[in-house]
């Protein structure tokens, strides 16, 4: 198959907003882009429902590749709607680009995820968890959405919660929420199994805080789990301590719950 372009407008940004485009830039010249190529039309023909290849030869088009500040080659662009999304320079062996692509590769449903995204963020639980749970089931691979359901679950079932995010394949994007809900899901499991605790003088306190968590009350969770820092800062492995974190995390950095408490939380340490 012949990949190369000759009307990027076309081949590349308006195509980009049906199917994510994947764009090599390269020259005759260039060793290494020889080496690159093959791979890249071979992985084309393989994910061919997933992602097109493009390539470009920068000799050709100076311009476009001026533009997109390419300044060594091979470099490979991935576009979505318009825009590039990911890249990498340099011939990686395949399996290293299969990687990539498996994390690059926006989802078909990513329309989807995006509008439970901004239910979630409306308050409007039940409506996202209903559209996660059809997102799961055609892409059940999918990390993010692992992640977001596990977000919803922790709650309600936190073993299958905790069985999500140990099953999904995590980005930078969702490692630091991963972590909170596995913590809020080991807490809430306590409270299951009160008699495994330590018996400690702040053993009911601290099961008050989980309590608040669980029931969504996190303002006055996080309140006790800083007095409890104050109190008894080891208590189950430090558990209060990182009950906050998980707190902070799982809220967001930009919620006004966070924002009041970190201050309390980074003084309490410090005690």
């Amino acid at each position: 198959m012949n990949y190369d372009t000759n009307n990027f407008q076309k081949d590349v940004i308006e195509q980009s907003f049906t199917i994510p485009v994947l764009v090599d830039f390269w020259a005759e010249w260039c060793a290494p882009c020889r080496i690159l190529g093959p791979v890249l039309e071979k992985l084309a023909e393989k994910y061919e429902d997933q992602w097109i290849l493009v390539k470009l030869n920068t000799d050709k088009f100076p311009e476009i590749a001026n533009e997109y500040g390419i300044r060594g080659i091979p470099n490979v662009k991935l576009f979505h709607k318009g825009k590039v999304i990911n890249e990498f320079t340099g011939a990686l062996p395949e399996h290293m680009i299969e990687d990539w692509l498996q994390k690059s590769i926006p989802s078909k449903f990513s329309d989807m995820i995006e509008k439970a995204k901004m239910l979630l963020a409306e308050g409007k639980v039940e409506d996202a968890k209903i559209i996660l749970e059809q997102v799961h089931n055609g892409d059940i691979n999918n990390g993010e959405v692992k992640i977001l359901l596990a977000k919803i679950l922790v709650y309600e079932n936190p073993k299958e919660s905790l069985r999500l995010v140990e099953s999904a394949q995590l980005s930078n994007h969702t490692v630091e929420l991963a972590e909170a809900i596995t913590t809020m899901s080991k807490l809430f499991e306590k409270l299951e199994n009160k008699d495994e605790l330590e018996d400690n003088p702040v053993k009911a306190f601290y099961i008050e805080a989980i309590k608040d968590l669980r029931d969504k009350k996190f303002e006055s969770a996080l309140e006790k789990f800083i007095e409890l820092i104050r109190e008894n800062k080891a208590y189950d492995d430090e558990g209060a301590r990182r009950a906050c974190i998980a707190i902070f995390k799982y809220l967001g950095e930009e919620h006004e719950v966070t924002l009041k408490h970190r201050r309390d939380f980074g003084r309490a340490l410090y005690v």
